[in-house]
C-alpha cells in the first residue's frame, strides 16, 4: 500500500508539471465586434477630415454643402457683404463691359489671334515685374502696350502674313516668359493665378485701372464710332474719305493691349482671348445691325462675367475658367436656339 501511495504522488506531481509546461493556443477571436468598435483608435487607418488629398466624392460633397449653405441661408445677399466679393463683382462688370465692347471690333476685324498673342506675351511682363521687384500690374500695362504696337509695326513693314508674324512672336514671347518664370524662386505657386486668373483677388488698384481703361476706351470708340465702323468694313473706302487709318489702327491696338493687361487678373493669360471673342460671337448670332451687336456684346460680357464669378466664389473654383465656361454655355444655348428658330421659320 505504501508503494502504491508513492507512485500516485509521483504521477500527480508529473501531471501538474506537464500541465504547467503546456502552451495553450490563443482562443479564436469572436466574429461579433466589440461595443467599442464605434470609437476609432488614434492609430485608426481612417483618414482624417483634414486629409491633404481629398477624394473626388468628398470634394463634390463639400461643393454641395457650400452651395446649400448659401442658397438655404435667410439672406442670399450675405455673401456680398464681404469686401473681396464686392470688388470682384465690380471688376467683373467693368471687365465684362470692356471685353464686350472691344470684342465686337476684334471679331469683325479678325484680330482674335492678335489679342491671343498679346495675352501670352503678358507673361513676360509679369515675370519681369517679379524679377525687378515691381508690382506686376504696373509692369504688365506698359509691356503689353509696347508689345502690341511693335507687333502691328512688324505686320505692316514685313511681307509675311499677319498670322505668321503673330505665331512667331507668340511662341518667342511665351518661351521667354516661361524661362523667366522658372528663374523666380518661390513664385511657381502663383503661376496658376497668372495663367487662369483670380478675380476674387483684385484690389482697389486693379479696379481703378480697369475703370480708367474702360473710360478711355469708351471715349475713343464712341467719339470715332463712324470712322471705326467704316475702318472695320472697308479700309480702302476709309482711306479715300480721308480718315487717318493708321492713327485709328494704332489707337485701337493700344486700347486692346491695355484691355488684355487688365483682364488677365480676372481670366488669366490662357483664356483672355476667349473672354473677348465669345461674348461678341454670341451677340453676333442675335444681331442684325452693328448697334444691336455692340449693345448685346456688352450685356452678355458683363452678365456672364458676374455669373461666372459667383459660381467661382460659391464652389471655390478658378475664376477665369468659370467665367469663360459660362460664356461658352451661353454661346452654345444661343447657337442651338438660332438653328432651331431658323428651321422652324
Amino acid at each position: 500500500m505504501a508503494q502504491a501511495s508513492v507512485d500516485i504522488n509521483i504521477n500527480t506531481e508529473e501531471f501538474v508539471k506537464s500541465q504547467e509546461s503546456r502552451v495553450i493556443p490563443p482562443l479564436p477571436q469572436s466574429p461579433v465586434p466589440s461595443p467599442q468598435f464605434l470609437v476609432p483608435s488614434p492609430q485608426s487607418p481612417v483618414p482624417s477630415p483634414q486629409s491633404p488629398v481629398p477624394s473626388p466624392q468628398s470634394a463634390m460633397y463639400n461643393c454641395l454643402i457650400n452651395w446649400l449653405a448659401v442658397t438655404n441661408s435667410s439672406d442670399l445677399i450675405s455673401l456680398l457683404q464681404f469686401p473681396f466679393m464686392q470688388r470682384a463683382i465690380a471688376g467683373a462688370v467693368l471687365m465684362g463691359i470692356l471685353g464686350g465692347m472691344l470684342g465686337s471690333f476684334v471679331t469683325l476685324r479678325q484680330l482674335s489671334f492678335f489679342s491671343h498673342a498679346v495675352g501670352h506675351a503678358a507673361l513676360v511682363g509679369v515675370a519681369l515685374g517679379v524679377l525687378l521687384q515691381i508690382n506686376p500690374t504696373w509692369m504688365l500695362l506698359p509691356f503689353t502696350l509696347i508689345f502690341g504696337v511693335i507687333v502691328l509695326y512688324f505686320i505692316d513693314k514685313t511681307d509675311l502674313a499677319s498670322d505668321s508674324v503673330l505665331s512667331i512672336v507668340l511662341s518667342g514671347a511665351l518661351a521667354i516668359g516661361i524661362i523667366l518664370t522658372s528663374l523666380i524662386q518661390g513664385y511657381r505657386g502663383n503661376l496658376m493665378g497668372v495663367l487662369f486668373g483670380d478675380i476674387l483677388a483684385i484690389d482697389a488698384t486693379d479696379l481703378m485701372l480697369t475703370l480708367l481703361v474702360l473710360m478711355g476706351g469708351s471715349i475713343f470708340l464712341l467719339s470715332s464710332l463712324r470712322q471705326q465702323i467704316l475702318l472695320t468694313l472697308n479700309v480702302d473706302v476709309a482711306q479715300v474719305q480721308g480718315i487717318p487709318v493708321q492713327l485709328y489702327r494704332y489707337g485701337f491696338v493700344v486700347l486692346l493691349s491695355l484691355a488684355v493687361a487688365v483682364a488677365i487678373k480676372a481670366v488669366g493669360v490662357l483664356l483672355v482671348n476667349a473672354f473677348l471673342v465669345i461674348p461678341a460671337s454670341t451677340a453676333k448670332l442675335m444681331s442684325q445691325n452693328f448697334t444691336r451687336f455692340l449693345v448685346m456684346s456688352v450685356i452678355i460680357g458683363s452678365i456672364s462675367s458676374v455669373v461666372g464669378m459667383m459660381v467661382s466664389g460659391i464652389f471655390n473654383l478658378a475664376s477665369g475658367p468659370s467665367i469663360v465656361l459660362v460664356q461658352f454655355l451661353v454661346f452654345v444655348v444661343v447657337l442651338i436656339g438660332v438653328k432651331l428658330t431658323a428651321k422652324v421659320a
